[in-house]
């Protein structure tokens, strides 16, 4: 792999920092089993040299305790490191996983790949991009405005389902019949209970839903260990970097990685890697956001075996340049976007 962020060719370069915050309102609502929010609020870090800059995108989550404040405090405290020439290898001793770390990880690819003519998936080993599939995202709600949405959704082949516990049988029932053919997978979000988590997964699976993410609490999770699993099952919140999959044991068949929680595309591309050799299914996700926070992960969607990459659509408008998304396929970034 060629020299991290801030060094090329051997010689480390003083680097300036950019920051601000964005807010992207939500065309309608996104409500999962915590809440429904109307805005996507992203902190975006710029690195330059004076040449050439490199851009990333962050979405700090609250159920992680993070801030918009906390994230951009954290960002803006590796601004004296990045004018000594900070790179990938040092942050990543520098921040823990997280939001911060990614906006800035993801911002030094860019600018690598920016200073040196190559593409970010050249530098990370990786043949050119291809056309990855993404699920749509059909937002929490009761039975029969779920199946009108999935309808609505019918140039997509795969749809992900938010859960939220009671009434979830009659939503899966409600979907599968309004759209028999399409793929389901569906995401929980911590909100079943230990009680109830074996029938919903059977009447999952009796609606051909392919995967189901975190159906209990993260840190409550070992019943699955212990029960029926006729699916596979997700970590999402129970999962953030390599640190965290040897917990994972008997309990999950797949994880779900995003930038967010292993704190930028370095550390999420080593998690992959590790989860496989785990046997581990990989699913590749993200916050709502932008373009600029979906780029980076398309490297890690080249092999995955399940994308969730549709957060610009589900805003009223989108940065520009932006992906392209075409009949459910998103197709490579543009470098002016990223990498």
């Amino acid at each position: 792999m060629a020299a991290s962020g801030g060094e090329l060719n051997g010689a480390k370069r003083a680097l300036r920092l950019g920051l601000r915050v964005e807010h992207w309102p939500i065309r309608g609502a996104f409500t999962i089993a915590r809440g429904s929010k109307r805005e996507a609020v992203a902190v975006v870090a710029e690195i330059g040299d004076g040449v050439f800059r490199g851009r990333g995108e962050c979405v700090p989550y609250a159920r992680y305790g993070e801030s918009v404040e906390g994230v951009v405090a954290a960002i803006e405290g590796c601004r004296a490191a990045l004018a000594q020439g900070l790179d990938r290898t040092s942050l990543a001793a520098l921040l823990p996983p997280g939001a911060a770390r990614n906006a800035l990880d993801c911002a030094l690819w860019d600018l690598e790949a920016k200073r040196s003519g190559r593409s970010a998936a050249a530098l990370a080993g990786l043949p050119p991009l291809q056309p990855v599939p993404t699920a749509f995202t059909i937002s929490l709600g009761d039975p029969e405005t779920m199946a009108g949405q999935a309808r609505a959704a019918g140039g997509f082949p795969l749809l992900k389902l938010k859960l939220g516990g009671a009434g979830d049988a009659a939503r899966l029932s409600a979907v599968r019949a309004a759209v028999p053919d399409a793929r389901l997978i569906a995401d929980a979000n911590e909100a079943w209970q230990a009680h109830e988590t074996e029938s919903l997964l059977a009447a999952a699976a009796e609606a051909r839903v392919e995967l189901v993410e975190q159906p209990l609490p993260a840190g409550q999770d070992a019943l699955l260990a212990q029960i029926a699993r006729p699916l596979a099952v997700c970590a999402d919140e129970s999962v953030h970097d390599r640190a965290s999959l040897g917990l994972l044991a008997g309990r999950y068949d797949a994880v779900n990685i995003k930038l967010d929680k292993t704190g930028g595309l370095t550390e999420a591309l080593a998690t992959a890697a590790q989860a496989r050799d785990l046997g581990l299914k990989v699913m590749v996700g993200s916050m709502v956001a932008t373009s600029l926070a979906m780029a980076p992960a398309l490297l890690l969607a080249q092999d995955a075996d399940f994308v969730d990459l549709d957060g610009p659509l589900l805003l009223e408008r989108d940065r520009a340049p932006g992906l392209t998304y075409e009949a459910g396929t998103i197709l490579p970034p543009s470098p002016e976007l990223w990498g």
